[in-house]
């Protein structure tokens, strides 16, 4: 039987932020995979979690990756935590998600906190329309420009 990976969002700031089925989660799974273990670590200290650690982040995600996979299809269970909020999301991720799909592994997003919908909620403006984009490297000046110039429309810019 195979394993499930969960992609977990986790506080952005207060530590109270969770919830209650990600706490659930990172109980149950066998193994965490952490953007920065020593981060993750204050999180289940505090949520008083004892659980195995394997450091995830972009310069070892292709090496990894390969490890996690083993393990899932060996059947445990795997949550996927970023520094803070969801993973992925500028985030290291995207690797163990897709060799998790071509592997017929089964994905659970944990939804959590996103300081996009706080902020904007707690702003002045109106809430009708967001634009968000991805701020891009410089390899992606080209596609930076084509995107910026809809700011131009009565819309919320969010750039992450």
């Amino acid at each position: 039987m195979q394993g499930e990976l969960y992609i977990v969002a986790t506080p952005i700031g207060n530590l109270e932020d969770i919830t209650l089925r990600a706490i659930r989660v990172l109980k149950e799974v066998d193994i965490i995979a952490a953007e920065d273990t020593r981060h993750t670590l204050k999180l289940l200290n505090h949520l008083q979690i004892s659980k195995p650690l394997i450091s995830y982040h972009r310069h070892n995600e292709e090496i990894k990756t390969d490890k996690l996979i083993q393990k899932l299809l060996e059947g445990k269970k795997i949550a996927l935590v970023s520094d803070a909020g969801t993973p992925i999301i500028s985030d290291p991720g995207n690797e163990i998600v897709k060799e998790a799909l071509n592997n017929r592994i089964k994905i659970i997003p944990i939804p959590g906190p996103c300081a996009l919908i706080t902020a904007l909620v707690a702003s002045r403006n109106r809430c009708k329309r967001i634009y968000i984009h991805r701020i891009f490297t410089t390899k992606q000046k080209k596609q930076k420009r084509k995107t910026t110039t809809n700011t131009k429309t009565r819309t919320n810019y969010c750039p992450l």
